[in-house]
Protein backbone atom coordinates (compact mmCIF):
# COMPACT_ATOMS: atom_id res chain seq x y z
CA UNK A 1 0.00 0.00 0.00
CA UNK A 2 2.75 2.29 0.98
CA UNK A 3 4.00 2.02 -2.79
CA UNK A 4 0.67 3.44 -4.16
CA UNK A 5 0.89 6.66 -1.60
CA UNK A 6 4.04 7.68 -3.55
CA UNK A 7 3.47 11.32 -5.56
CA UNK A 8 4.71 9.50 -8.76
CA UNK A 9 2.46 6.89 -8.63
CA UNK A 10 -0.80 8.63 -7.54
CA UNK A 11 -0.16 11.21 -10.57
CA UNK A 12 -0.09 8.12 -13.15
CA UNK A 13 -3.23 6.75 -11.40
CA UNK A 14 -4.99 10.07 -11.35
CA UNK A 15 -4.02 10.20 -15.60
CA UNK A 16 -5.55 6.33 -15.44
CA UNK A 17 -8.67 8.23 -14.13
CA UNK A 18 -8.82 11.32 -16.03
CA UNK A 19 -8.24 9.42 -19.21
CA UNK A 20 -10.77 6.50 -18.22
CA UNK A 21 -13.34 9.93 -17.54
CA UNK A 22 -12.90 11.22 -21.07
CA UNK A 23 -11.12 14.12 -20.02
CA UNK A 24 -9.61 16.48 -22.32
CA UNK A 25 -6.15 16.79 -20.29
CA UNK A 26 -3.74 16.43 -22.17
CA UNK A 27 0.09 16.87 -21.98
CA UNK A 28 1.65 18.22 -25.66
CA UNK A 29 3.61 15.64 -27.52
CA UNK A 30 6.77 17.48 -27.74
CA UNK A 31 6.41 17.81 -23.71
CA UNK A 32 5.80 14.48 -23.71
CA UNK A 33 9.22 13.46 -25.73
CA UNK A 34 11.37 16.15 -23.58
CA UNK A 35 10.30 14.51 -20.69
CA UNK A 36 10.93 10.72 -22.07
CA UNK A 37 14.15 12.42 -23.06
CA UNK A 38 15.65 14.11 -20.12
CA UNK A 39 14.26 10.99 -17.76
CA UNK A 40 16.62 8.80 -19.82
CA UNK A 41 19.08 11.75 -19.75
CA UNK A 42 19.22 11.58 -16.05
CA UNK A 43 19.15 7.85 -16.22
CA UNK A 44 21.98 7.33 -18.30
CA UNK A 45 24.15 10.16 -15.81
CA UNK A 46 23.32 8.23 -13.38
CA UNK A 47 24.52 5.26 -14.51
CA UNK A 48 27.76 6.58 -15.95
CA UNK A 49 28.81 8.10 -12.31
CA UNK A 50 27.86 4.96 -10.80
CA UNK A 51 30.22 2.92 -13.38
CA UNK A 52 32.78 5.49 -12.90
CA UNK A 53 33.37 4.52 -8.74
CA UNK A 54 33.08 0.86 -9.59
CA UNK A 55 34.77 0.06 -12.56
CA UNK A 56 34.13 -2.76 -14.48
CA UNK A 57 33.90 -5.50 -11.91
CA UNK A 58 32.80 -9.00 -12.09
CA UNK A 59 29.04 -8.24 -10.70
CA UNK A 60 28.80 -5.56 -13.73
CA UNK A 61 29.81 -8.39 -16.33
CA UNK A 62 27.51 -10.90 -14.79
CA UNK A 63 24.35 -8.61 -14.80
CA UNK A 64 25.08 -7.64 -18.68
CA UNK A 65 25.44 -11.39 -19.06
CA UNK A 66 22.29 -12.27 -17.49
CA UNK A 67 20.29 -9.44 -19.00
CA UNK A 68 21.64 -10.32 -22.39
CA UNK A 69 20.65 -13.62 -21.97
CA UNK A 70 16.66 -12.30 -21.12
CA UNK A 71 16.93 -10.68 -23.88
CA UNK A 72 16.67 -13.78 -26.41
CA UNK A 73 15.48 -16.31 -24.12
CA UNK A 74 12.15 -13.67 -23.20
CA UNK A 75 11.40 -13.29 -27.05
CA UNK A 76 11.73 -17.11 -28.02
CA UNK A 77 9.50 -18.19 -25.30
CA UNK A 78 7.45 -16.00 -26.21
CA UNK A 79 6.93 -16.47 -29.88
CA UNK A 80 6.96 -19.89 -29.21
CA UNK A 81 4.16 -19.67 -26.49
CA UNK A 82 1.76 -17.03 -28.59
CA UNK A 83 2.24 -19.06 -32.26
CA UNK A 84 -0.38 -21.40 -30.66
CA UNK A 85 -3.34 -19.19 -31.01
CA UNK A 86 -1.73 -16.77 -33.48
CA UNK A 87 -0.25 -16.60 -36.69
CA UNK A 88 3.04 -16.03 -37.37
CA UNK A 89 3.72 -11.97 -37.51
CA UNK A 90 1.51 -11.21 -34.83
CA UNK A 91 3.40 -13.59 -32.67
CA UNK A 92 6.50 -12.18 -33.69
CA UNK A 93 5.49 -8.48 -33.07
CA UNK A 94 4.16 -9.30 -29.70
CA UNK A 95 7.18 -11.18 -29.01
CA UNK A 96 9.96 -8.62 -30.15
CA UNK A 97 7.55 -6.25 -27.47
CA UNK A 98 7.54 -8.19 -24.21
CA UNK A 99 11.26 -9.58 -25.46
CA UNK A 100 11.76 -5.46 -25.51
CA UNK A 101 11.96 -2.96 -22.38
CA UNK A 102 9.99 0.00 -21.22
CA UNK A 103 12.55 2.18 -19.95
CA UNK A 104 9.55 4.48 -18.41
CA UNK A 105 8.83 1.09 -15.99
CA UNK A 106 12.58 0.65 -15.11
CA UNK A 107 12.62 4.47 -14.34
CA UNK A 108 10.27 4.01 -11.63
CA UNK A 109 11.40 0.78 -10.36
CA UNK A 110 14.95 2.98 -9.93
CA UNK A 111 12.83 5.60 -8.63
CA UNK A 112 11.06 2.95 -6.16
CA UNK A 113 14.79 1.25 -5.10
CA UNK A 114 15.98 4.60 -3.99
CA UNK A 115 12.94 5.81 -2.10
CA UNK A 116 13.03 2.51 -0.08
CA UNK A 117 16.42 2.70 0.51
CA UNK A 118 17.77 -0.37 -1.39
CA UNK A 119 21.16 -0.43 -3.22
CA UNK A 120 21.60 -1.02 -6.89
CA UNK A 121 24.24 -1.14 -9.23
CA UNK A 122 23.96 1.60 -11.79
CA UNK A 123 25.16 -0.15 -14.31
CA UNK A 124 21.61 -2.16 -14.78
CA UNK A 125 21.36 1.26 -17.07
CA UNK A 126 23.36 -0.63 -19.34
CA UNK A 127 21.57 -3.83 -18.96
CA UNK A 128 18.29 -2.02 -19.97
CA UNK A 129 20.44 -0.36 -23.23
CA UNK A 130 21.68 -3.93 -23.87
CA UNK A 131 17.97 -5.70 -23.92
CA UNK A 132 16.31 -3.70 -26.06
CA UNK A 133 17.75 -4.42 -29.85
CA UNK A 134 17.99 -8.18 -29.96
CA UNK A 135 14.31 -9.33 -29.70
CA UNK A 136 13.90 -6.54 -32.63
CA UNK A 137 16.29 -8.48 -34.61
CA UNK A 138 14.88 -11.86 -33.21
CA UNK A 139 10.88 -10.64 -35.05
CA UNK A 140 12.58 -9.50 -37.92
CA UNK A 141 13.82 -12.84 -38.54
CA UNK A 142 10.92 -14.96 -37.53
CA UNK A 143 8.14 -12.58 -39.65
CA UNK A 144 10.84 -13.31 -42.54
CA UNK A 145 10.90 -16.94 -42.03
CA UNK A 146 6.51 -16.86 -41.63
CA UNK A 147 6.92 -14.35 -45.31
CA UNK A 148 8.90 -17.34 -46.76
CA UNK A 149 6.39 -20.50 -45.64
CA UNK A 150 3.79 -17.98 -47.01
CA UNK A 151 4.93 -17.65 -50.14
CA UNK A 152 6.14 -21.34 -50.63
CA UNK A 153 2.52 -22.36 -50.06
CA UNK A 154 0.45 -19.41 -51.77
CA UNK A 155 -0.96 -20.21 -55.12
CA UNK A 156 0.83 -19.05 -58.22
CA UNK A 157 0.50 -15.46 -58.65
CA UNK A 158 -0.29 -14.54 -55.29
CA UNK A 159 1.54 -11.27 -54.56
CA UNK A 160 3.44 -11.41 -50.57
CA UNK A 161 5.33 -8.99 -48.86
CA UNK A 162 8.94 -8.95 -49.27
CA UNK A 163 11.60 -9.98 -46.50
CA UNK A 164 12.48 -7.11 -44.20
CA UNK A 165 16.38 -6.14 -44.83
CA UNK A 166 17.93 -7.17 -41.26
CA UNK A 167 20.57 -4.98 -41.75
CA UNK A 168 18.20 -1.81 -41.97
CA UNK A 169 16.32 -3.16 -38.84
CA UNK A 170 19.33 -3.49 -37.12
CA UNK A 171 20.64 0.32 -37.74
CA UNK A 172 17.22 1.34 -36.75
CA UNK A 173 17.22 -0.38 -33.54
CA UNK A 174 20.86 0.34 -32.87
CA UNK A 175 20.79 4.42 -33.46
CA UNK A 176 16.95 4.90 -32.17
CA UNK A 177 17.73 8.97 -30.64
CA UNK A 178 16.25 7.69 -27.34
CA UNK A 179 18.81 4.45 -27.01
CA UNK A 180 22.01 6.71 -28.27
CA UNK A 181 20.73 9.89 -25.48
CA UNK A 182 20.94 6.92 -22.89
CA UNK A 183 24.56 5.52 -23.91
CA UNK A 184 25.82 8.57 -24.81
CA UNK A 185 24.93 10.37 -20.97
CA UNK A 186 26.46 6.74 -19.49
CA UNK A 187 29.77 7.46 -21.16
CA UNK A 188 29.53 10.98 -20.17
CA UNK A 189 29.16 10.12 -17.19
CA UNK A 190 31.42 7.96 -16.58
CA UNK A 191 34.24 10.43 -18.28
CA UNK A 192 33.38 13.06 -15.96
CA UNK A 193 33.13 11.03 -12.55
CA UNK A 194 32.60 13.00 -9.20
CA UNK A 195 33.35 16.10 -10.91
CA UNK A 196 30.27 15.68 -13.20
CA UNK A 197 28.13 14.16 -11.05
CA UNK A 198 28.48 17.23 -8.64
CA UNK A 199 27.92 19.72 -11.55
CA UNK A 200 24.73 17.83 -13.05
CA UNK A 201 23.09 17.16 -9.66
CA UNK A 202 20.48 19.74 -10.17
CA UNK A 203 19.48 18.64 -13.67
CA UNK A 204 20.00 14.87 -13.22
CA UNK A 205 18.68 14.32 -9.22
CA UNK A 206 16.80 17.31 -8.06
CA UNK A 207 14.58 17.53 -10.69
CA UNK A 208 14.06 14.03 -11.28
CA UNK A 209 11.65 12.76 -8.92
CA UNK A 210 9.14 15.87 -10.36
CA UNK A 211 9.68 15.60 -13.48
CA UNK A 212 8.73 11.43 -13.36
CA UNK A 213 5.67 12.38 -11.99
CA UNK A 214 4.81 15.04 -14.91
CA UNK A 215 5.79 11.74 -17.54
CA UNK A 216 3.66 9.30 -15.29
CA UNK A 217 0.63 11.30 -15.56
CA UNK A 218 1.08 11.64 -19.54
CA UNK A 219 0.90 7.72 -19.48
CA UNK A 220 -1.66 7.69 -17.43
CA UNK A 221 -3.85 9.16 -19.80
CA UNK A 222 -2.14 7.40 -22.89
CA UNK A 223 -2.54 3.49 -20.88
CA UNK A 224 -6.02 4.49 -20.12
CA UNK A 225 -6.78 5.88 -24.28
CA UNK A 226 -5.17 2.48 -24.86
CA UNK A 227 -7.66 0.13 -23.29
CA UNK A 228 -10.31 0.57 -25.31
CA UNK A 229 -8.75 -1.62 -28.32
CA UNK A 230 -8.36 -5.05 -25.91
CA UNK A 231 -12.03 -5.18 -26.53
CA UNK A 232 -13.18 -8.10 -28.06
CA UNK A 233 -9.27 -9.36 -28.25
CA UNK A 234 -8.76 -13.43 -27.26
CA UNK A 235 -8.72 -13.67 -23.85
CA UNK A 236 -5.75 -15.70 -24.07
CA UNK A 237 -3.95 -12.73 -24.85
CA UNK A 238 -5.37 -11.05 -22.05
CA UNK A 239 -3.63 -13.14 -19.49
CA UNK A 240 -0.50 -13.01 -21.30
CA UNK A 241 -0.34 -9.90 -20.66
CA UNK A 242 -0.39 -10.43 -17.41
CA UNK A 243 0.74 -13.97 -16.72
CA UNK A 244 3.86 -13.58 -19.48
CA UNK A 245 5.44 -10.63 -17.50
CA UNK A 246 4.76 -12.65 -14.23
CA UNK A 247 6.94 -15.60 -15.92
CA UNK A 248 9.43 -13.68 -17.02
CA UNK A 249 10.03 -12.05 -14.40
CA UNK A 250 10.30 -15.32 -12.31
CA UNK A 251 13.08 -16.59 -14.88
CA UNK A 252 15.25 -13.38 -14.29
CA UNK A 253 14.56 -14.32 -10.37
CA UNK A 254 15.70 -17.51 -10.93
CA UNK A 255 19.09 -16.38 -13.10
CA UNK A 256 19.62 -13.27 -10.66
CA UNK A 257 19.72 -15.72 -7.91
CA UNK A 258 21.93 -18.61 -9.35
CA UNK A 259 24.66 -15.72 -10.45
CA UNK A 260 24.73 -14.54 -7.17
CA UNK A 261 23.20 -10.99 -7.73
CA UNK A 262 22.64 -8.66 -5.24
CA UNK A 263 18.82 -8.19 -4.50
CA UNK A 264 18.85 -4.82 -5.91
CA UNK A 265 19.94 -5.87 -9.15
CA UNK A 266 17.69 -9.21 -9.42
CA UNK A 267 14.86 -6.64 -8.92
CA UNK A 268 15.90 -4.34 -11.72
CA UNK A 269 16.53 -7.58 -13.85
CA UNK A 270 12.97 -8.78 -13.09
CA UNK A 271 11.62 -5.28 -14.04
CA UNK A 272 13.30 -5.05 -17.71
CA UNK A 273 12.05 -8.65 -18.45
CA UNK A 274 8.62 -8.02 -16.86
CA UNK A 275 8.23 -4.91 -18.98
CA UNK A 276 7.10 -4.64 -22.70
CA UNK A 277 8.26 -1.34 -24.96
CA UNK A 278 5.41 0.54 -26.25
CA UNK A 279 7.77 3.29 -28.03
CA UNK A 280 10.68 2.08 -29.60
CA UNK A 281 9.54 -1.66 -30.45
CA UNK A 282 6.31 -0.47 -32.18
CA UNK A 283 7.98 2.11 -33.68
CA UNK A 284 10.14 -0.35 -35.62
CA UNK A 285 7.52 -3.35 -35.88
CA UNK A 286 5.22 -1.14 -37.96
CA UNK A 287 7.70 -0.95 -40.57
CA UNK A 288 9.20 -3.91 -40.33
CA UNK A 289 6.34 -6.43 -39.60
CA UNK A 290 3.14 -4.40 -41.23
CA UNK A 291 1.40 -7.68 -41.37
CA UNK A 292 0.89 -8.08 -37.35
CA UNK A 293 -1.95 -5.92 -36.40
CA UNK A 294 -0.82 -3.07 -33.78
CA UNK A 295 -3.67 -2.85 -31.90
CA UNK A 296 -2.40 -5.99 -30.31
CA UNK A 297 1.17 -5.15 -29.64
CA UNK A 298 0.65 -1.93 -28.74
CA UNK A 299 -2.58 -2.29 -26.53
CA UNK A 300 -1.76 -5.27 -24.72
CA UNK A 301 1.75 -3.84 -23.80
CA UNK A 302 0.68 -0.17 -22.89
CA UNK A 303 -3.16 -1.13 -22.01
CA UNK A 304 -2.51 -3.50 -19.51
CA UNK A 305 1.06 -4.71 -18.79
CA UNK A 306 2.65 -1.17 -18.59
CA UNK A 307 -0.18 -0.27 -15.80
CA UNK A 308 0.22 -3.32 -14.20
CA UNK A 309 3.86 -3.37 -13.81
CA UNK A 310 3.65 -0.03 -12.56
CA UNK A 311 0.97 -0.20 -10.10
CA UNK A 312 1.65 -4.02 -8.50
CA UNK A 313 4.24 -5.41 -10.47
CA UNK A 314 7.44 -3.24 -9.48
CA UNK A 315 6.49 -3.73 -5.58
CA UNK A 316 6.21 -7.24 -6.35
CA UNK A 317 9.59 -8.13 -8.12
CA UNK A 318 11.32 -6.19 -5.62
CA UNK A 319 9.63 -8.26 -2.57
CA UNK A 320 10.46 -11.25 -4.23
CA UNK A 321 14.14 -10.05 -5.00
CA UNK A 322 14.74 -9.49 -1.37
CA UNK A 323 12.50 -12.38 0.03
CA UNK A 324 14.83 -15.01 -2.57
CA UNK A 325 17.96 -13.25 -3.18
Amino acid sequence: MQSFLDPAILFFVFGILAGSLKSNLEIPSQISRFLSLYLLMALGLKGGFALAQSGMTPEVLISLAAALGMAILVPVLGYLTLRRFLNGFDAAAIAATYGSVSAVTFITAVQYLDTHGIQFGGHMAAAMALMESPAIVLAVVLANHARQTASATAAPGTATAGNTPLGRILHEALTDGAQLLLVGAMLIGILTGDAGQTAMKPFSVDLFKGMLAFFLLDMGLLAARNMGKLKGQSVWLLVYAIAGPLVHASLALALGWALGMSSGNVALLMVLAASASYIAVPAVIRQAIPEANPSLYFGMSLGLTFPFNILIGIPLYVHAAQLFV
